[in-house]
């Protein structure tokens, strides 16, 4: 547990992320957990499931992003964070639509959170598929799913450039994408909403024998790229189980900019300095 902590240099951080407001849309939270005690919940269900987490797949990277010490264990790169908005975009098999993303999205920002974590990502491949096996001709799904994915993109493009002019500006940052096959072939670019403008898309490293070396699921060209390997959080129900995934990094991600945000505060500049450093 806190490999990644390590990695990034957090424990070289006098910021905790307090005074700073952080939105997470995953698959919900296990508000219960004691990675998350004296952190104000505001949870919202986008994807008609309940906000609960039955997937943990959200209460995992909450736990990366803002978890306390569970069992004597540093999971949390920014601890101090306590107000948190939680937007259920995905529903408890990991999967959702793009309305709910956009709405998530949009709530987030209009609440004013100063950093967004997405979790999702758009899976034109996967709609082809799931109209197909409802019996629409491969061509006609492959051409609908287009279609979708394009229109997906272009509200996407106009919501983000409608955030960028709100006082607060939320920093957003996602994952490249567990696509890549990169032992097959070395390239694979990452995937909406990451590649959006505005959009921090975030790959996985992992610990190498000499050093860290990038995961080789983590989609390539990311803007950046953090722990995502074998990276220990809260488990949906209690205690603490390892995960790998460029979610598990773009979370890190957003523990640092709760960090940077905390650190441009009026009156932060000498630890703004120790962040940069």
């Amino acid at each position: 547990p806190g490999w990644g902590l390590v990695a990034s240099g957090v424990s070289a951080s006098p910021c905790t992320g307090a005074g700073v407001r952080v939105a997470l849309l995953d698959t919900g939270i296990d508000r219960a957990h004691p990675a998350f005690l004296g952190v104000a919940l505001t949870c919202r269900d986008f994807a008609g499931t309940g906000i609960d987490d039955a997937n943990g797949h959200g209460t995992h990277c909450a736990g990366i992003v803002l978890g306390r010490e569970v069992d004597g264990a540093r999971i949390g790169v920014a601890p101090g964070v306590t107000d948190a908005l939680i937007g259920k975009v995905l529903a408890d098999d990991g999967r959702g639509r793009s309305e709910g993303l956009l709405r998530g999205l949009l709530w987030a920002a209009e609440s004013g959170a100063h950093v967004v974590a997405l979790a999702a990502r758009l899976d034109t491949a996967g709609l082809a598929e799931e109209l197909a096996a409802e019996g629409w001709p491969m061509g006609l799904a492959v051409s609908v799913a287009l279609e979708s994915h394009r229109m997906t993109l272009r509200l996407l493009h106009e919501l983000l450039a409608m955030l960028g002019q709100l006082a607060a500006d939320p920093v957003i940052c996602a994952p490249a994408g567990n696509d890549s096959r990169r032992t097959i072939a070395p390239e694979f670019e990452v995937s909406v909403p990451d590649a959006l403008t505005g959009v921090i898309s975030v790959g996985a490293l992992g610990q190498g024998a000499s050093g860290l070396a990038p995961a080789p699921f983590s989609n390539a060209a990311p803007v950046m790229v953090a722990p995502g390997v074998n990276v220990v959080s809260a488990a949906a129900g209690g205690g603490l189980r390892p995960l790998n995934g460029t979610t598990m990094a773009c979370a890190h991600v957003a523990g640092l900019a709760a960090l940077w945000c905390e650190a441009r505060r009026p009156g932060a500049a000498a630890a703004g300095a120790a962040v940069m450093a």
